[in-house]
């Protein structure tokens, strides 16, 4: 074989190489289930390896603590905090009774911002993160395939909501079993449980609490398919976040409250009634099931359609 056949047969391999690649990264793949527990796995591992999610997990571990240190410091020479005039965080009047209460004024609140803006960086860097490292195009060649990618992403997201909002309700009850008394819980309803009922409907709230953010994690998701950036899709999901928030408090838009995925994140205190109030519990979670359909379906149909250089 002359050079210049070699060179020709060469050139002819590269570009079949370079079409089968760009093929596989334009195209779903079809190989395999829709669902895979290796890649969900492998993503839950790189997610919850990374320093960014251990510090964001630390700092809502420190908050329940931090409540709870200046309950006690309050309340060290004999009065109270609070005193049930709604001043504080929800529910932040019974803490001194009874500590099982630290873990509802700690998912409280929490809830308005630090538990959403984690899930909004975690969400938001899922896919643009990695666009931004340059490891999305192998993923795809991998063969992951687009849909069981944005699948495992999602998960991953959604079980990040689940350990966020159990780090504080477990960092919560530490310390209000080492710092107060614990016992019967009084709900506001009036009646009396036992403690251990009272640490069920703490499980329940604490559920309730994690499915309120899928809303938000599917928005975040559907964010981070809009660019190659982590930072920029995390600063996105995160000032929607905020803005969102401030049109919940506006009076003169409250025609538009029941439609924002905020609006009823503090139902969960609901469960602490006898019997349980849930008209608005159910509300939460069809308004929160609505957004991760609209928002999950449009961050696939973006990802389908992408064009993934990177």
């Amino acid at each position: 074989m002359s050079r210049a056949e070699s060179v020709e047969s060469a050139e002819t391999a590269e570009t079949a190489e370079t079409a089968y690649d760009e093929r596989s990264v334009a195209a779903p793949r079809a190989v395999g289930p829709l669902w895979s527990l290796g890649l969900f796995r492998s993503e839950l591992l790189v997610t919850f390896r990374r320093w960014r999610t251990l510090a964001l997990l630390g700092v809502l571990a420190a908050v329940p603590v931090l409540v709870g240190i200046a309950v006690k410091v309050e309340t060290s020479d004999g009065g109270s905090i609070g005193d049930g005039g709604g001043e504080g965080p929800a529910f932040i009047s019974q803490i001194t009774n009874n500590g099982l209460f630290l873990v509802f004024t700690s998912l409280a609140a929490t809830l308005p911002f630090f538990l959403p803006m984690t899930v909004g960086v975690v969400a938001g860097d899922a896919v643009a993160g990695e666009a931004s490292a340059g490891t999305l195009r192998y993923l795809l060649v991998a063969p992951a395939g687009r849909t069981r990618l944005l699948l495992a992403k999602l998960t991953t997201v959604v079980a990040f909501c689940l350990a966020a909002t159990l780090t504080v309700a477990l960092s919560a009850l530490v310390t209000g079993a080492l710092l107060f008394p614990t016992g019967e819980v009084t709900l506001l309803s009036g009646t009396t449980v036992s403690f251990g009922e009272g640490l069920l409907r703490a499980l329940a709230i604490a559920a309730v609490v994690a499915l309120s953010l899928f809303g938000l994690a599917a928005l975040g998701l559907f964010v981070s398919t809009l660019t190659n950036s982590g930072i920029a899709a995390m600063a996105a999901t995160v000032g929607l976040l905020i803005t969102v928030q401030i049109i919940n408090t506006i009076p003169q838009l409250d025609e538009f409250h029941p439609f924002l995925f905020p609006n009823y994140w503090l139902s969960f205190a609901d469960v602490l009634r006898d019997p349980v109030y849930w008209d608005d519990i159910l509300k939460n979670l069809g308004l929160q099931a609505l957004y991760a359909a609209v928002f999950g379906s449009a961050a696939w149909a973006r990802f389908n359609n992408r064009d993934v250089t990177a």
